[in-house]
């Protein structure tokens, strides 16, 4: 370092140079600092930043949201978005994970979850893809959306998929559905390889970390789709007695793209929907999903009003209500889902859990 003293750009103190942190460029300027208080106190009172990785402003608070690299300055909203910066946690365009939320069973919430799943991942940094393959299109609704192009004109190949995808929030994207999923899915059971068609649409769309796909309760041909383009599946299941039923079918259904269309499908998680830790039901509705699916029951989303109010605003859980039960379950479960999907879970066999003696 220079012996020649500076002026310290904060209090005006002249000073020697002595470590890298007392000098910062920014463009064709140089701000100086005398001591650690001084670089704190410019950092703590600058102007809003803009994130260079996910692009949000926000208002500079804490040390690590800086970086000097080459002697220019770098700014990051979050610790996954500097992380992202550094190639350390975040994964790579290419190594996409592909969630299929799946329920035979209708009032299960699965488009709640598929929604604020997709928007946590969104929140904590990961550039997400929401796509919805239920013709009743209440991805759109619950957002606010409205799309010229759907993923019906993703399937029957009149558009482009990113012609119909569309910005929901910073990290966020949607390709949203309408009821013209109904008339493209006639067409779809006609196709060669139709099991195929959503996985080939979509070949060239490697750029987000995760794909979230919300599908209709059913065992149609698009759900089939949502499998074969799927790396895993995560099963929202309400706290009552009659879901099983519901888990029981997918899981032969699981079975059957895994054995049949040879593509291999991960169970990441369980979800216990609907949980009120006040009734017996609830309960026992957890310890059975415990018995059969073991460490793949992931933490439960309990009953909550903000939940249920949000679509009608048009706003996720975090946006609607960011210190609600709700959005703190969910912060929970896409901390899981995080967790779970960086470490490729290995396939479990769920279909064997109810094959037991007893289940």
């Amino acid at each position: 370092m220079s012996n020649a003293l500076h002026t310290c750009s904060v209090c005006n103190s002249a000073f020697e140079l002595r470590f890298a942190y007392q000098m910062l460029r920014s463009g064709d300027a140089t701000v100086w600092f005398c001591g650690q208080t001084c670089h704190e106190r410019y950092l703590f009172s600058a102007q809003q930043k803009t994130c260079c990785v996910c692009s949000t402003q926000f208002d500079l608070q804490y040390a690590f949201q800086q970086s000097v690299v080459d002697n220019a300055a770098r700014y990051f909203c979050t610790t996954a978005c500097r992380d992202r910066e550094l190639n350390q946690s975040v994964p790579r365009a290419g190594q996409m994970h592909r969630i299929a939320v799946l329920n035979q069973k209708g009032g299960t919430g699965k488009t709640t979850t598929s929604v604020n799943v997709a928007a946590g991942l969104a929140e904590a940094g990961h550039k997400t893809l929401l796509i919805d393959l239920d013709a009743q299109g209440n991805v759109a609704v619950s957002l606010g959306l409205n799309t010229p192009k759907t993923v019906a004109d993703v399937l029957l190949g009149t558009a482009e998929p990113s012609e119909c995808i569309v910005p929901v929030s910073p990290n966020l994207d949607a390709l949203t559905a309408s009821n013209a999923l109904a008339q493209a899915e006639v067409q779809l059971v006609q196709m060669r390889d139709r099991h195929k068609v959503l996985k080939h649409r979509m070949r060239n769309i490697n750029q987000y970390d995760y794909v979230v796909m919300d599908c209709g309760p059913s065992l149609s041909v698009l759900n089939q789709n949502a499998l074969v383009y799927a790396d895993h599946i995560l099963i929202p299941v309400s706290c009552d007695y009659l879901s099983l039923v519901g888990v029981r079918q997918i899981l032969k259904t699981l079975k059957q793209v895994n054995d049949i269309l040879l593509h291999p499908v991960s169970i990441l998680g369980v979800v216990p929907t609907f949980f009120d830790v006040r009734t017996k039901i609830s309960v026992e509705a957890v310890q059975t999903l415990q018995a059969y699916f073991k460490d793949r029951v992931l933490p439960p989303i309990r009953v909550n009003t903000r939940l249920k109010e949000a679509p009608s605003h048009k706003k996720t859980i975090f946006e609607f209500a960011p210190d609600s039960h709700g959005a703190e379950d969910y912060r929970v479960l896409v901390e899981k889902v995080i967790e779970l999907s960086r470490a490729d879970a290995a396939h479990y066999d769920g279909e064997a859990a109810f094959e037991q003696p007893g289940a």
